[in-house]
């Protein structure tokens, strides 16, 4: 038996403080096959953040320059900040036949699935607004004006759930990564991307 596998891409995304980067990095750390697209953005760097690892920070100026060069898959303004998705590095990646998970808001989110109709959409869901508010709170990153205006988007944003493929409720986060998993595994399986051939 031989087998050849393309590449795909995984969108996941949700409202700030669903866990959305907790599972993709418990998903990275668990899955070979998986691969993380570092997004660029003109956000300042948090003190536990990596330039190039966590996102690529970049300038104003810098911004602008890619996007003249059309560099983004999608690009988009979220809380007063810029962020980007280098295509080059998408397609680098996926040329491999590694999966790329991308983590990102439901605005950028929403233009990959424009541009890449082909890509596997998760959103991820808080179990209530006031677990949500909770969450924001205990992970010390934003002032109570920011946590306020990420709330009131959530709202919003949840209301553009049934554009993604799937929808998963992260209130217990091992189930949450167990079905994310699984989706995962059903998507490499597709025979529009796996391609087993009988000897």
């Amino acid at each position: 038996m031989r087998e050849e596998r393309k590449g795909m891409l995984i969108v996941v995304s949700g409202p700030s403080g669903t866990g959305k980067g907790t599972i993709c990095e418990k998903l990275l750390a668990e899955d070979p096959s998986l691969t993380f697209s570092v997004s660029a953005t003109t956000r300042y760097r948090r003190e536990t953040e990596i330039d190039g690892v966590h996102y690529h920070f970049i300038s104003e100026e810098k911004y602008d320059e890619l996007l003249k060069e059309d560099a983004f898959l999608e690009h988009a303004t979220v809380h007063g900040h810029r962020y980007g998705t280098l295509k080059s590095q998408v397609e680098e990646l996926m040329e491999k036949g590694l999966n790329v998970v991308l983590d990102i808001d439901p605005q950028g989110a929403r233009e990959v699935m424009r541009q890449r109709p082909d890509c596997v959409s998760i959103f991820i869901l808080p179990p209530s607004y006031a677990a949500l508010r909770v969450r924001l709170h205990t992970r010390n990153t934003d002032d109570p004006k920011e946590i306020e205006r990420r709330l009131g988007n959530a709202k919003g944003e949840i209301e553009q759930m049934h554009l993604y493929q799937y929808a998963v409720v992260n209130d217990d986060l091992e189930l949450a990564y167990q079905q994310i998993s699984a989706i995962i595994a059903a998507e490499k399986q597709r025979t529009t991307r796996y391609f087993p051939v009988v000897e």
